[in-house]
């Protein structure tokens, strides 16, 4: 109990106790005309006093304990209501953004970027009056403008100077027909212009003397190799000589120009007649034509490799007709400046 309760309390006792000794100090006196001066009167008055000072002093010792509460002791602690949380909801799923189409990529003119190729040609047959350049009768056909075309005829030394020139060659042609000159570190020049995305066609009719030279790098990565000579023997039929096309759909044989297989040469004589091609390992190599009609991994004397970039003949075009090798001498520029341009160089 605090302070300020005992206070009261020992008030409220000396209270009763001080009107106890003053109702024993008083003398009786006996009134007999009231009834309140009744025997037990002043005892029931004093009883009542006392009752209701006790009543008094219970008051406020409760009147001091709220107040002692309110001033001193800790207000009891209020336990809130637990607060309401909503459950999550299921995330909104993200809308799916319109398809997107492909984007296509850009049309290119193949055949304007043909017209404006740089070509380097040697074609050594220029020397030889009697004898038709028929490469060099192709060219109006491919109605080259806008671009370097060079023609060296049969000038090795102008042809090397070229090939180590600062212009980035699309096309160089080889049509060594007369077997001179295009050998040995010509075939290292040429490859290196190969590797560097340079499309080749070439005439190749000796290849059996220079196979295992400089050359061999370049026939390796087109996946051929020399079958075996091709000779014409004494007294031959011209029809054994004929060449078959093994595809004749392919492009080299039907753009621009269709050209029809070469059934019979127009010369007779005897010697080399060139030479036949096999499909060695790796590379991309393809045989289009040959001796045989059935036989496409061998006999071949028509192969184009590397993406199509790369054309071998080893027959010589002047012995079959003059129509139809120009024809196909067309044909070999146009595929091989396509499949270069394609490919992206």
């Amino acid at each position: 109990m605090s302070h300020k309760l005992s206070v009261v309390f020992r008030f409220a006792v000396l209270f009763v106790g001080l009107g106890l000794a003053l109702a024993c100090a008083t003398p009786s006196i006996t009134f007999n005309s009231n009834p309140e001066q009744a025997p037990g009167f002043e005892e029931t008055r004093i009883a009542l006093v006392i009752e209701s000072t006790l009543a008094a002093a219970q008051e406020g010792t409760r009147t001091a304990q709220e107040g002692s509460t309110s001033s001193g002791e800790a207000a009891p602690t209020y336990t809130p209501y637990p607060t309401y949380t909503p459950l999550p909801t299921e995330a909104p799923q993200p809308t799916t953004p319109p398809e997107q189409r492909p984007t296509e990529p850009p049309t290119v003119n193949i055949e304007e970027k043909i017209r404006s190729a740089n070509v380097l040609i040697f074609e050594d047959v220029r020397g030889y009056p009697a004898l038709e350049p028929r490469v060099h009768r192709a060219l109006p056909g491919m109605k080259f403008s806008g671009g370097r075309v060079v023609e060296v005829g049969d000038a090795v030394g102008n042809f090397m100077s070229q090939l180590n020139s600062p212009t980035r060659w699309d096309l160089i042609v080889v049509a060594a027909e007369a077997r001179s000159g295009v050998r040995g570190e010509f075939w290292d020049v040429i490859y290196n212009q190969v590797q560097r995305g340079a499309a080749l066609v070439t005439e190749i009719w000796y290849l059996d003397d220079i196979i295992n030279g400089r050359i061999s790098p370049l026939m390796s990565e087109c996946g051929l190799k020399l079958y075996r000579d091709w000779e014409r023997a004494p007294g031959y039929d011209v029809l054994d000589y004929s060449l078959y096309w093994l595809d004749a759909q392919h492009e080299i044989f039907t753009n621009p120009v269709v050209v029809e297989p070469l059934y019979s040469p127009t010369i007779y004589w005897e010697g080399d007649a060139g030479d036949l091609l096999a499909l060695g390992a790796g590379g991309d190599a393809i045989l289009l034509a040959g001796t045989h009609p059935d036989t496409r991994s061998d006999h071949g004397t028509l192969a184009t490799c590397m993406g199509g970039r790369v054309i071998f003949q080893t027959f010589s075009t002047h012995d079959y007709p003059y129509d139809k090798t120009v024809a196909l001498w067309k044909n070999y520029m146009t595929y091989a400046l396509k499949q270069h341009f394609l490919a992206g160089y």
